[in-house]
């Protein structure tokens, strides 16, 4: 098996505002993937290494979602100049000040979410579509918010475009999406400095919140929520910093 150098960096990972958000979390990175031509055999290469690497090495152990990464294109999500970075181990702009997460943090976010085929998932930050199409890909129902207009049309259209069943609006994800609630997970891509009530008032008992929560220019904490009737059971996942919760004026 080829070494890897790793080395403990701060790596940004973002999906753009609340629709939309930008992260960092500290994590063991692994030495960039090597830069070749961008072709279909190519990237499928640099998308199981990426996989083995980036995600599993990191301890997630879904297998349905590691699949998942390994199947949804990344590149398809990046701007044309960075087509050669899309499976590197850090976030890639994407447009008006956003970008997409690292693939870790995506599959990370995903495998807390502790959904199945079927459920019923809120997404609040659509960002590139990368996340939804995670989502998406893994069977579930799945709507998403995204507060940047421009970002939530081209999200749409690509994910359309590419097959993925996902209702996108623009709007402030802080009131959720009651009309399809409850919901049986929602993820949070943005960082209050509160658990905003509306997304855990549209949340199923028993279901799943993964969110930072935290002041603004500070590290905050990723969380898991679980509702159990009127309360919520906690489960501190790590320290992050996201940018924070963004709001219509």
């Amino acid at each position: 098996m080829r070494m890897f150098l790793v080395m403990l960096a701060v790596v940004l990972a973002a999906c753009g505002h609340v629709g939309g958000t930008s992260t960092t979390t500290i994590v063991l990175t692994a030495s960039p993937l090597p830069r070749i031509s961008v072709t279909s055999d190519s990237f499928a290469r640099l998308r199981k290494e990426m996989v083995m690497t980036q995600i599993e090495l990191r301890g997630v152990s879904d297998l349905d979602i590691l699949a998942a990464m390994n199947a949804v294109s990344r590149h398809e999500f990046v701007l044309p100049e960075y087509l050669d970075q899309a499976y590197e181990d850090h976030p890639l702009p994407i447009g008006y000040g956003q970008t997409i997460s690292q693939p870790y943090i995506v599959a990370l976010m995903t495998e807390k979410l502790q959904v199945k085929r079927g459920d019923k998932v809120l997404e609040i930050g659509t960002g590139s579509g990368y996340q939804a199409a995670v989502l998406a890909y893994l069977g579930l129902e799945v709507y998403s918010v995204e507060i940047i207009p421009e970002l939530a049309h081209v999200a749409d259209e690509r994910l359309k475009r590419l097959g993925y069943k996902v209702a996108v609006k623009e709007g402030d994800g802080y009131f959720g999406w009651e009309e399809y609630s409850p919901y049986d997970a929602i993820i949070v891509t943005a960082a209050p400095d509160h658990v905003p009530q509306p997304l855990v008032k549209q949340l199923k008992d028993g279901g799943r919140l993964v969110i930072p929560v935290g002041p603004r220019g500070a590290y905050q904490t990723l969380w898991q929520f679980t509702r159990q009737g009127d309360d919520l059971k906690a489960v501190n996942l790590g320290g992050v910093a996201f940018v924070p919760f963004v709001r219509e004026k």
